[in-house]
């Protein structure tokens, strides 16, 4: 409960300096759970992935997104399969050629969610927008109410994700099975539409993540099965619509507050937006330039990050900094515990992108994607759509914050009490 109430960063700095720095006890999710802090514990769990710990998710969460007969034979290990797939359809190379979509989804989105506005409320917006964006490139679903069918539901179990496990009517954790269950039939019935429609065509390539998921083999020949196809789009989703728009609002976030970092974004996208046509999409050669652009945006994930931490599970007793950890106990790695430590960022609490200049912060002192074998696989697609959305919005409009010390509240991800709202102010063209 304090966890929820305090917020992961206050609950965990108030215990590391009453019990210890690097590794302390205590009750999560009614699970007894060793919290691992600094650069040094976010180094051990990372290199001990699958040696003495293995992935755990919270029961809310399994239950709300995965089907429970699924849950135990295949969240435990991840196969080569799936490992390889995620490494290639989600490496720079393959999503090159999702830049110009996300780029003229932007616009669009732009035109008409925010233009016709004097305020726009950020997050709500970035949600729509990073969950539209995922529909098309994952699902090729471009229609709105077929893309309302699947988010509304999926508000339903993000809200539910980590809530207390008590399954009544009314209570998150109810709502969140319900809009797991919709989620799961929408996306079975679209698997096997789109199995029988390549099928029928014979067709070898895939057009988008689903197709290549579908038409994909291992070793032996053998298909992925749809629940695995189901899960890893769930996954897929759940992170577009939380997590990258988590990102989102936190770069915008900043950009309104501090004129000074919004000029040096807007220079530095204006030099990119001069040498191309007023009609011509970005590319990866544009993108690669954002250097300033995205040292900004690492910067807030640093001071904001969607993800807290993650969850493992020890698969043997294990000795840590004096500590001995019985088999069975879960483990928490926790974000704050190395981006707010004076010791790696000095005067942490300033937003100050030049930390990421040059060689950039020490290893394992920066982890918003995670690290280790189960570092994000997004990472990359998350960069690209958190630049392109960057690059539209600075050269469009200046941003200025309606309410100043908006208070950030924690759900599945740190979430502006009222949206974010902001002034928009449009640049004289």
């Amino acid at each position: 409960m304090e966890f929820a109430v305090l917020g992961p960063q206050k609950f965990v700095k108030d215990r590391m300096e009453k019990f210890s720095p690097e590794v302390f006890q205590t009750s999560l999710l009614g699970e007894k759970m060793a919290i691992f802090c600094g650069a040094q514990g976010n180094k051990f769990l990372f290199m001990n992935e699958n040696k003495l710990l293995t992935s755990w998710w919270p029961q809310s969460m399994k239950k709300a997104l995965l089907f429970p007969e699924f849950v135990e034979s295949n969240l435990k290990e991840v196969s080569a399969l799936k490992r390889s797939f995620h490494h290639d359809i989600l490496k720079p190379e393959a999503l090159k050629q999702y830049i110009p979509v996300m780029d003229a989804l932007a616009r669009e989105h732009l035109d008409n969610d925010w233009a016709p506005n004097s305020v726009v409320k950020v997050f709500p917006l970035s949600k729509k927008y990073t969950f539209e964006l995922a529909c098309r490139l994952f699902l090729s679903v471009v229609d709105p109410e077929h893309i309302k069918r699947l988010s509304e539901p999926f508000t339903l179990v993000t809200n539910g994700m980590f809530s207390v496990p008590i399954d009544l009517p009314g209570t998150a954790y109810n709502r969140a099975i319900k809009g797991g269950k919709m989620v799961r039939e929408e996306l079975m019935r679209i698997i096997t539409e789109r199995r029988k429609e390549l099928t029928e065509k014979k067709e070898t390539e895939g057009r988008d993540l689903l197709s290549k998921m579908l038409l994909v083999t291992d070793e032996d020949g053998q298909f992925m099965s749809e629940m695995e196809i189901s899960n890893n789009i769930i996954g897929l989703l759940v992170a577009s619509f939380e997590t990258t728009s988590s990102a989102v609002t936190a770069v915008m976030n900043y950009l309104a507050e501090l004129p000074h970092i919004y000029k040096q974004v807007l220079e530095e996208q204006m030099e990119i937006a001069k040498l191309k046509g007023p009609d011509e999409l970005l590319t990866w050669e544009d993108i690669e330039k954002m250097k300033c652009s995205w040292n900004v945006a690492r910067e807030s994930l640093r001071l904001t990050p969607p993800a807290q931490g993650a969850f493992r599970e020890t698969t043997t007793e294990f000795t840590y900094a004096g500590f001995t950890i019985p088999k069975g106990w879960k483990t928490f790695w926790t974000v704050h515990s190395s981006h707010k430590n004076p010791k790696y960022f000095p005067e942490p609490e300033k937003f100050d992108p030049s930390r990421f200049e040059g060689s950039g912060p020490a290893p394992y002192t920066f982890v918003p994607f995670g690290g280790g074998p189960r570092m994000c696989p997004g990472k990359e697609y998350a960069r690209l759509e958190v630049l392109v959305f960057m690059h539209n919005v600075v050269r469009r409009f200046r941003l200025e914050k309606a309410i100043p010390n908006e208070k950030i509240v924690f759900h599945a991800s740190p979430t502006p009490a009222y949206g974010l709202p902001v002034h928009l102010h449009p640049h004289e063209k």
